[in-house]
């Protein structure tokens, strides 16, 4: 019988969760993720999360959307594959007075029964899943009929959608994985969801990133931003390469970089399950 390494092996979409687990992990993504608590009150708000209802945060990583779904009274889990978020998630809700529930777990395979939660949101978490068909059929799975399914995600054309597709040129995702952007994208979010929804809505956001200067910014997600602390280890041997990726990464960045702040637009997504 084959052990369970070579099983892994064998099978490129674990190898690929086992990677972006070990990924997540690098960097400290808590001090990227501060930047991200005011999106996650608009999500929340957006959401319409309401005191007393039940509600499972989609790849919460440290578990900014989370937490503050449960000051507003909700009773929320919060789910990521990666368990050093979770760990910093749990020290952060621990400080906010409130009490999610956390599990590891796999967007693709939820751990829930059918019709569990109220309401089902992700902030920039569950695009990451490598099969979104999947991710977006356990997410309806289990909310319940008339319940609220909402997230956040990063446009293709807009900033994080750009160097994303930037850094995959440098250190390409397995045959077969589509880019995390196509989730900011309305046309393909609506054939995702499919006929399993009704009153798609979307709406924008922007994000103001402070930064001093494109190396400043630059710098902070090298070392802490997981996929981007990865492509920079493995360009490291290569040092042009890695001024070429330095180089391609600032001029990414720069047409959004005004009076010292990056500015990151983002798309909201709601409907409700039928």
């Amino acid at each position: 019988m084959a052990s369970p390494q070579s099983m892994q092996q064998e099978d490129p979409v674990s190898a690929f969760k086992a990677k972006q687990k070990e990924t997540w992990a690098l960097g400290d993504f808590a001090d990227i993720s501060h930047f991200t608590t005011q999106p996650a009150a608009q999500l929340v708000r957006f959401a319409g999360i309401k005191g007393g209802e039940k509600v499972l945060d989609v790849g919460t990583g440290t578990g900014v959307v989370a937490i503050t779904a449960a000051r507003a009274g909700a009773h929320v889990t919060g789910l990521d594959l990666t368990p050093e978020l979770l760990e910093k998630a749990k020290l952060s809700a621990a400080l906010a007075g409130v009490s999610p529930t956390w599990h590891e777990g796999d967007a693709e395979d939820l751990p829930f029964p059918d019709a569990s939660f109220d309401a089902v949101v992700s902030q920039f978490g569950h695009m990451f899943a490598p099969r979104p068909e999947v991710a977006a059929r356990e997410m309806l799975r289990v909310l319940r009929p008339g319940g609220r399914i909402a997230f956040a995600t990063w446009p293709p054309e807009q900033l994080i959608g750009r160097l994303f597709a930037m850094n995959a040129s440098f250190l390409p995702a397995p045959a077969g994985v589509p880019p995390m952007g196509a989730w900011g994208d309305p046309g393909v979010v609506r054939q995702r969801l499919g006929e399993g929804v009704m009153d798609l809505f979307f709406e924008r956001g922007v994000m103001a990133w402070n930064a001093l200067s494109l190396a400043h910014y630059r710098a902070l997600h090298e070392a802490k931003n997981g996929p981007f602390v990865r492509t920079v280890a493995a360009l490291s041997s290569d040092p042009a390469r890695l001024a070429t990726y330095r180089r391609e990464y600032d001029a990414t960045v720069a047409p959004y970089f005004i009076d010292n702040v990056v500015r990151h637009e983002y798309l909201l997504t709601r409907a409700t399950k039928r």
